[in-house]
């Protein structure tokens, strides 16, 4: 049997753009973007929170989105003291979401 080869993950380029500014001229601040590697496909996650129906789309987007940068950033430093007390709570989090995507895929 031939495995695949391990594939190194997937690249985003994640955008945050001011909206609410109507000033002609804008701030370099007004937007920023940055680009992440990450194991997991994001879209697909949250496409897949969105679909779990409990929370509006856009809110679902931000909570699947935001999980999983600060998950990963987390787990690149997972032996900073910062997050030593935030580990437990945000497993048990993550378990109940997936539980609730998993719950919803089901029905």
């Amino acid at each position: 049997m031939t495995r695949k080869p391990k594939t190194a993950g997937h690249r985003f380029r994640i955008a945050v753009e001011r909206l609410d500014d109507e000033a002609p001229a804008r701030r370099a601040c007004d937007r920023h973007v940055f680009e992440v590697d990450h194991h997991d496909d994001l879209l697909e996650i949250i496409e897949r929170v969105r679909a779990g129906g409990a929370f509006a789309p856009a809110d679902a987007s931000a909570l699947a989105l935001g999980v999983k940068l600060f998950g990963g950033v987390m787990l690149a430093h997972r032996a900073d003291p910062m997050f030593e007390a935030v580990q437990p709570a945000m497993r048990a989090f993550v378990g109940n979401l997936k539980s609730r995507v998993a719950a919803k895929e089901r029905a």
